[in-house]
């Protein structure tokens, strides 16, 4: 008995940050998918999406206007795409082949999947109120929380085994926060669909990178 509990101390001190990766950040986020895309396609109401939208509604004002159109834009096509692609090429550039496979494989494969669940699902936008910045494509999951969440993920997750971990890991999460907030200030997502969003982005770039970074290999040790 002791000699086993001493084999499986060994494995975790070995490969738990793995161990919680794999839970928090890929089986956790796919449960919390699975639970809302059922809901969803069942058409059951989460109780939480129109008061949280109401209660957003209510902030409005000249200032978080302008703040919010801001983030916005800069959550998916005027600050995360051209991010991304400048990402993976700085990362060619550099001959840091495995880690600009998984920014790449992690950005694109997370574009293709939002646009087929959002193929699939087909659920229509919130209509509380006429928005200053409307949308018309499909709602679930919002394209710019998993977009920006693949991006704030696979820059942690590159940058975990450095020095700046923690700066990059808080400015990632409070950039993602900020994206996800303006959606719903907008009106254009209900909260589960940026719940939606973030649990997808987040189970696509850790599974990528337990596939691509094997048990003894971290970013920035293997060509």
């Amino acid at each position: 008995m002791a000699q086993g509990l001493r084999f499986i101390a060994g494995l975790f001190r070995q490969h738990g940050g793995r161990l919680v990766l794999l839970f928090l950040c890929l089986l956790a986020p796919l449960w919390l998918f699975v639970e809302l895309a059922d809901e969803i396609h069942e058409l059951e109401a989460f109780h939480f999406d129109d008061p949280l939208l109401r209660w957003a509604q209510a902030l409005a004002g000249p200032a978080l206007d302008r703040f919010f159109v801001f983030m916005s834009a800069i959550g998916y096509q005027r600050g995360v795409v051209p991010a991304d692609i400048a990402l993976t090429l700085g990362l060619l550039a550099a001959r840091r082949w495995r880690e600009a496979t998984f920014a790449g494989v992690s950005f694109a494969g997370s574009g293709l999947l939002n646009l087929a669940t959002k193929q699939y699902f087909r659920r229509d936008r919130p209509s509380l109120w006429e928005s200053i910045a409307p949308e018309h494509t499909f709602s679930f999951p919002s394209g710019h929380a998993m977009g920006s969440m693949t991006l704030a993920m696979a820059v942690t997750l590159l940058c975990w085994h450095t020095r700046f971990r923690w700066p990059v890991a808080a400015l990632a999460l409070l950039f993602v926060l900020l994206v996800g907030a303006s959606r719903i200030y907008l009106g254009v997502h209900y909260p589960s669909d940026i719940l939606g969003g973030w649990a997808a982005g987040m189970a696509w770039v850790a599974g990528v990178y337990l596939v691509l970074f094997r048990i003894r290999e971290r970013p920035w040790q293997v060509r």
